[in-house]
């Protein structure tokens, strides 16, 4: 039994214990940045409309360029095209944490910096993904997907509190440069990796003309597109709350410390489901793809609505462990419906499913200006149930996807 478990377990794959690593320090930066971008932005302008903008602003490349990132994926040599984001953003880090320390920063600058560091997220969300299948391959591919869920919500816990120690320690504009020495970090695990050797598309034909095809091919693909519709919905009506969480610590009069304890609050509960998920390995992983998302969207309700600190975060971590059964299966379910040679491009795809979320962000923003944060969440959190429910009435296979067999891959034109 436990020979199997060694061989079904992704770090036992070369180089990937480096690369997961990497991702994982990335991922807390990230999440670092986006509660450091909010708390700013909220004690600049006190807006929760400017303060959903941030948010916007940091996920909308996910919108703009996710295929476009899925292509260059496909095309060029993903281990480059991470260590290259990674080594932009280090000196951009630096800057931003100057420009805020000498009171310098205009809020176009944190909207900007928070778009590059977006992009910085297309390129983890379409090269070093695919890096990681290409490393482990499909024996191992479930536990490495687990794992890489694992990372992204143990990011967000570590890089909420990152945020809320740091500003309380030594101000915001120092905490930037700390986010430029973890940046430094992540690059130089990357050194010892190697490309793997895989057969990559031509470069005959220009990028564009590339990805027009490679979408074409993945419209044939119904189970693709039945998932990225859950996708679709997660991001529009449930992950849009995350920047308005100092708003929502403002009325429970929380610390800059509780602030982060709070909105890492979510990645807790992300991770214990991710846990979870990589314990059970479920061969139903559409139904956890599927039930999770009703999960967490039926505690976004308390959390809105609650009035005592313990209530909130308790409400954020249940709502949470949904979100960790959506996200651990996520890509693993993408890329056992499309074609190995349509990966990167469906991994595009799915950020740019993604990409819904500046979208509900934006309208979580202007819909909170209007009716109170409290209300606006509630109703964005009982809209996105009912559409789920459509959603998956209309499209039963979801649920039913594994990731053993994908009878649901069948080239049927999607209606």
């Amino acid at each position: 039994m436990s020979g199997t478990r060694s061989r079904s377990s992704a770090f036992g794959a070369r180089h990937f214990t480096l690369v997961w690593l990497s991702g994982l320090i990335w991922h807390l930066t990230r999440w670092g940045v986006a509660f450091l971008g909010t708390f700013l932005v909220n004690d600049m302008t006190g807006s929760p409309r400017l303060v959903q903008l941030a948010g916007t602003m940091l996920y909308a490349p996910l919108l703009l360029g996710g295929v476009l990132g899925g292509v260059v994926s496909d095309r060029f040599d993903r281990l480059l095209t991470v260590r290259t984001q990674l080594g932009v953003l280090i000196p951009l880090s630096v800057a931003v944490g100057i420009l805020v320390r000498t009171d310098r920063a205009p809020l176009w600058v944190i909207y900007l910096y928070m778009f590059l560091v977006g992009i910085g997220w297309v390129t983890d969300m379409t090269s070093r993904r695919a890096l990681v299948f290409d490393l482990v391959g499909d024996d191992r591919i479930d536990h490495a997907m687990a794992m890489e869920s694992l990372s992204l919500s143990s990011g967000m816990v570590l890089g909420a509190l990152f945020g809320g120690s740091a500003v309380g320690a030594v101000g915001v504009g120092s905490a930037y440069f700390f986010i430029a020495g973890l940046l430094l970090v992540a690059l130089l695990l990357l050194t010892p990796v190697r490309s793997p050797p895989i057969v990559r598309s031509q470069a005959t034909g220009s990028p564009i003309a590339d990805l027009v095809d490679g979408v074409r091919a993945l419209r044939a693909q119904r189970g693709v597109f039945a998932i990225l519709g859950v996708t679709v919905i997660a991001n529009f009506f449930l992950f849009a709350y995350f920047p308005i969480i100092p708003v929502v610590a403002e009325r429970l009069d929380a610390t800059p410390f509780l602030v982060g304890l709070l909105t890492a609050g979510t990645g807790i509960g992300m991770m214990t489901g991710s846990l979870v998920m990589a314990r059970l390995a479920p061969v139903r992983r559409g139904m956890f793809y599927v039930g999770g998302l009703f999960i967490a969207l039926g505690f976004l309700v308390p959390f809105a609505r609650g009035t005592v600190f313990v209530v909130v975060l308790a409400s954020l971590i249940c709502s949470g462990v949904g979100s960790g059964f959506f996200g651990a299966t996520q890509t693993t379910l993408v890329m056992a419906a499309a074609p190995e040679e349509l990966r990167g491009r469906a991994l595009g795809l799915l950020s740019m499913a993604i990409g819904a979320l500046p979208l509900g962000m934006y309208v979580l923003g202007e819909v909170a200006e209007r009716i109170g944060v409290s209300d606006a969440l509630t109703l964005n959190a009982a809209l996105g149930a009912i559409v789920l429910l459509v959603w998956s009435l209309r499209r039963p296979e979801v649920a039913r996807m594994t990731t053993t067999q994908s009878p649901d891959t069948v080239e049927t034109p999607v209606s």
